[in-house]
């Protein structure tokens, strides 16, 4: 079981939302963790927020979910990034009971692109990093990268509502960022970036989604600059399937990233 807070933090930009969800016993291991939605949509209360953190304090690990400024009236990067920045240097400085050591960042679709970039701006200050990264179903590329032939017999049988398509994840990326200029920016999409010298990472793709093209690009980048990663294809499951608690690759996922952050192996559960 658990306990859950609400409460605001000062920033850049305003006052911004996050939720504590405290375990009933000792915590060892902490997550600030970034829900997804288009970077323009979803908040803390949707289930790849809620339902995830929840799980993850009932199996022990203290999780700050932070609800940053959506790219929407007006709003766009670096708004995005700096409040998750923001609430990332809270939860590892506040007195929640983990030692900063011991903290992780990770977020699913666009709150892996975010977490991710945290990361990187926490290296290029020379800030002290995550304990690992935990990436699930992330967009890491401003253009979609070509799928694979078995990624692309996967989606056919998809209906057309369910593919998200390079125009389409184009769009949404516009925008975020704002102006075509930005889409190469280090600090929108990680895989603009030089990735050497992040932490450890769990990358988890979508077994049937497009974006999985991304998500394995990623993770050969990662590990072609020396980091350690582990890549997992949950299969079964479609982009943005915590949201959907009852398929059972949604619980498969939250297993992975509660073994990944215990120190056990994430691909086996």
């Amino acid at each position: 079981m658990h306990s859950e807070v609400d409460r605001t933090i000062p920033g850049p930009h305003g006052e911004i939302p996050l939720r504590v969800y405290r375990p009933d016993g000792p915590s060892t291991a902490g997550l600030v963790w970034l829900h997804g939605g288009a970077f323009s949509h979803n908040d803390i209360d949707v289930p790849e927020s809620h339902w995830v953190a929840g799980l993850l304090a009932d199996a022990g690990i203290l999780t700050v979910a932070i609800d940053y400024r959506l790219a929407k009236d007006g709003i766009h990067f670096p708004v995005l990034t700096d409040e998750c920045l923001t609430g990332w240097e809270w939860a590892v400085s506040a007195d929640l009971g983990v030692p900063a050591w011991e903290w992780h960042i990770g977020g699913g679709s666009a709150g892996a692109n975010l977490a991710a970039t945290v990361a990187l701006q926490l290296r290029d200050r020379g800030r002290a990093l995550p304990k690992s990264l935990v990436l699930v179903y992330g967009v890491y590329h401003p253009e979609l990268p070509e799928p694979s032939a078995e990624l692309r017999t996967k989606l056919e049988l998809l209906p057309p509502e369910a593919i998200y398509s390079p125009e389409v994840v184009r769009e949404m990326n516009l925008n975020y960022v704002g102006a075509v200029e930005m889409l190469s920016h280090p600090y929108t999409f990680p895989a603009n970036a030089e990735v050497s010298g992040l932490p450890p990472t769990l990358l988890i793709n979508s077994e049937r989604d497009q974006l999985r093209a991304s998500g394995e690009a990623f993770a050969a980048q990662l590990a072609v600059a020396g980091v350690d990663v582990t890549l997992v294809r949950e299969k079964d499951v479609e982009h943005g399937h915590l949201n959907f608690p009852e398929v059972p690759g949604a619980r498969r996922t939250v297993e992975r990233m509660i073994r990944w952050i215990n120190g056990s192996d994430a691909v086996r559960v």
